[in-house]
């Protein structure tokens, strides 16, 4: 019962994400204003807004004006489900204040994936959040549950390496390969991976990232100097990190290192 809740609760989350991954890039309140259909613009109804079941029940059209609607908005919603299930599951051993943390630190990385994706933009009222929400579970966790403030540090520092890395890319390539938001989002990677983690998440990132601009050059989708925007690779690698990391370091150390 608890997961179905917990799935419940992403879901609804979801479909909240969908109006900051849609109303910032506009220059939007996603606080006011009732939510409408992008094509007609009329406000859409309470039944209307049901995440997952309503664009199934709509045949994923407009009831208004029977336009196809975006399949982002019902991925969203699965996806944060999924996500918020799995956070539980791994999480809860911890501490649930923890669990509520990764919540929301979950939630604004998928928020910036959709929305580098979707609009080109990493918006700061997404990264500050989800950097003074990494410093807090970070000293929850380390400070007050476990007393391991040489964490806070290490993180602190690889926050700080990552990003003036970036800013370094950012410097070499003049903003075309990096822009000042993969640099910001580079340190919220910093402070929530740490070392060695954090090589995980940029070597899938830089992995990632050069096989799809190779597949859309190849595809004709692209041409050489044609940018494609990194910050999804970035909170995606960073999503699967956080719960795959551990283990794939273990991996490789054991099979390359001898560890």
């Amino acid at each position: 019962m608890i997961n179905l809740l917990i799935f419940l609760l992403g879901i609804a989350v979801g479909s909240f994400l969908n109006v900051l991954i849609d109303r910032i890039p506009q220059g939007q309140s996603f606080l006011k204003g009732r939510s409408h259909c992008d094509f007609c613009k009329k406000t859409l109804a309470w039944y209307d807004l049901i995440p997952i079941l309503s664009f199934i029940l709509l045949q994923g059209k407009c009831r208004y004006c029977h336009k196809s609607l975006s399949f982002q908005y019902p991925l969203i919603e699965l996806a944060t489900g999924v996500i918020f299930l799995a956070a539980y599951q791994f999480f809860s051993g911890i501490c649930l204040l923890i669990v509520g943390g990764y919540f929301l630190i979950l939630s604004g990385l998928l928020v910036l994936f959709m929305m580098d994706l979707k609009y080109g933009i990493l918006a700061d009222e997404i990264v500050f959040p989800l950097i003074l929400i990494s410093v807090i579970i970070l000293i929850y966790q380390y400070m007050i549950i476990f007393f391991m403030p040489i964490i806070i540090g290490q993180r602190v520092f690889t926050a700080i390496l990552t990003s003036t890395f970036f800013l370094s890319l950012a410097i070499i390539t003049k903003g075309k390969g990096m822009g000042g938001g993969d640099v910001k989002l580079a340190f919220v990677m910093g402070l929530i991976l740490g070392f060695p983690n954090i090589i995980i998440a940029l070597y899938m990132s830089f992995l990632s990232g050069g096989v799809v601009a190779s597949i859309l050059l190849i595809l004709k989708k692209k041409h050489f100097g044609q940018t494609i925007p990194f910050g999804p690779f970035l909170a995606l690698s960073t999503i699967l990190t956080i719960f795959f990391g551990d283990q794939i370091w273990l991996w490789y150390s054991q099979k390359f290192l001898g560890w």
